[in-house]
């Protein structure tokens, strides 16, 4: 394969941010504001999310997309073929996203490959003028989260995390009401996903790789292994060679509303446990049971996940509650509730009839990345929000892969006195491929 760095890609220092916490500078615009007229955006990696997301932006009246990108023809041509008939119009199409990049009238590039792209896509995506929704988690390693906020901010580039949650005023309203003080000093955010799917995942051997699939562009930096099925497509999450199993698939959705909830963003110290312990025979490398503990200053954030149990805490699959010491608030995305301490006969608080969810919140969040296209504002999941949430998610993986609690330094972004943990937190490229540094 060819060198993979883009080309024009400028290395300004060999640090990303070391020492200086995350950066805060706000969005400014450096080219011709796109408000007047369409905003002409493109889709990289079409299956999936990443088609549910420019469903959902095609929705506004004053965006377009030009072209679709995937390393897969058969869902490349799909896609193109279901946006003709949903738009009348035929779009370029794509098998390298550089050629995708390269093109000065798109303005906006929604990324939904797998979880080992992301910062290459972004990054190169940013440095080329484009602003970006990129699917959660924002990267696959503490390294790559670094170096995307700081790329956003070089080249002022308006980055959405797809935390969609973030948008949704349903969620607003229950953090809002769990932080109000009705429920008492909060000791405890339990967040948790309990999903009934996977319980058959069998190994399966290695194949040739399918027809019409760049399965070397579809590695990229991730190590060269054989083609097989269970890596590839929607699976490819539960490998650490992409992904980090449920804990960056909904922990980062479910963490992130705690750490809204309590204005905090990393912890002090992490410790995981848990392994295959439901499906021991599985092909999965990542975890189907965990718990993991986040020390913070004043309460804990425990995390929970199980793979093939649909009944988790407070009888929901998914979701966040806020445990205080006069009642306990349950949210989750059908809607939140309150759950009052009993004493003597009595409430400690009030009683809180079920709040349903109102309205699309992904309509919400990607309507949000275009009037922050227009308005050069920082979107509601901006890059360091899914920075943070995404740093919490490698450190919970990181605590359970090494088997011992780590810290951390949020004023220098790094894991204290633990070299293994340390490096486990890098970007390990592969195939030539080398991350940017800012």
């Amino acid at each position: 394969m060819a060198a993979p760095s883009r080309r024009s890609f400028l290395i300004q220092s060999s640090t990303l941010l070391a020492g200086a916490g995350l950066a805060t500078i706000p969005v400014t615009q450096t080219q011709a504001e796109p408000a007047a007229g369409k905003i002409n955006i493109a889709l990289i990696g079409c299956k999936n999310m990443g088609w549910a997301n420019l469903t959902s932006i095609l929705k506004l009246p004053d965006v377009e997309c030009l072209a679709l990108c995937d390393v897969d023809d058969s869902v490349l041509n799909s896609r193109a073929a279901e946006l003709e008939k949903k738009t009348g119009k035929k779009v370029a199409l794509y098998k390298d996203f550089r050629k995708l990049l390269e093109r000065k009238d798109i303005q906006a590039v929604i990324i939904g490959t797998p979880d080992h792209w992301h910062a290459l896509q972004t990054m190169y995506a940013c440095e080329a003028g484009k602003d970006v929704y990129v699917e959660k988690p924002l990267a696959n390693s503490i390294e790559e989260c670094l170096a995307m906020v700081a790329a956003a901010r070089k080249y002022n580039r308006v980055v959405q995390v797809g935390q969609w949650q973030r948008s949704g005023p349903h969620f607003d309203e229950a953090l809002t009401y769990a932080t109000s003080g009705k429920l008492g000093k909060i000791r405890t955010v339990k967040a948790w996903a309990y999903m009934g799917y996977g319980k058959e995942f069998p190994p399966v051997p290695d194949e040739p790789v399918p027809a019409g699939v760049d399965y070397k562009m579809w590695l990229g930096p991730a190590p060269d292994r054989p083609f097989n099925k269970n890596r590839f497509h929607g699976s490819f999450r539960y490998f650490w060679d992409y992904a980090g199993g449920l804990m960056t698939d909904w922990g980062v959705h479910m963490i992130d509303m705690g750490l809204k909830g309590m204005k905090v963003s990393t912890p002090k110290s992490v410790q995981s446990l848990g392994g295959k312990l439901g499906f021991p025979e599985h092909a999965d490398e990542t975890p189907d049971t965990m718990q993991t503990v986040y020390e913070f200053d004043g309460f804990t954030l425990l995390w929970e996940q199980a793979k093939g149990i649909a009944r988790g805490p407070y009888d929901r699959d998914h979701g966040v509650a806020f445990i205080g010491n006069l009642g306990t608030m349950v949210a989750d995305r059908s809607k939140w509730e309150v759950f009052p301490e009993v004493e003597n006969g009595k409430y400690l608080t009030d009683m809180m009839p079920p709040h349903p969810v109102q309205g699309n919140t992904l309509d919400l969040h990607t309507k949000n990345f275009v009037d922050c296209i227009k308005s050069r504002q920082k979107p509601n999941g901006d890059v360091e929000i899914g920075a943070h949430t995404a740093i919490c998610a490698q450190l919970g993986n990181i605590s359970h892969r090494l088997g011992r609690k780590i810290f951390w330094d949020s004023a220098k972004n790094v894991i204290v006195n633990d070299p293994k943990a340390e490096e486990m937190a890098k970007a390990h490229y592969h195939n030539g491929w080398q991350l940017p540094k800012v």
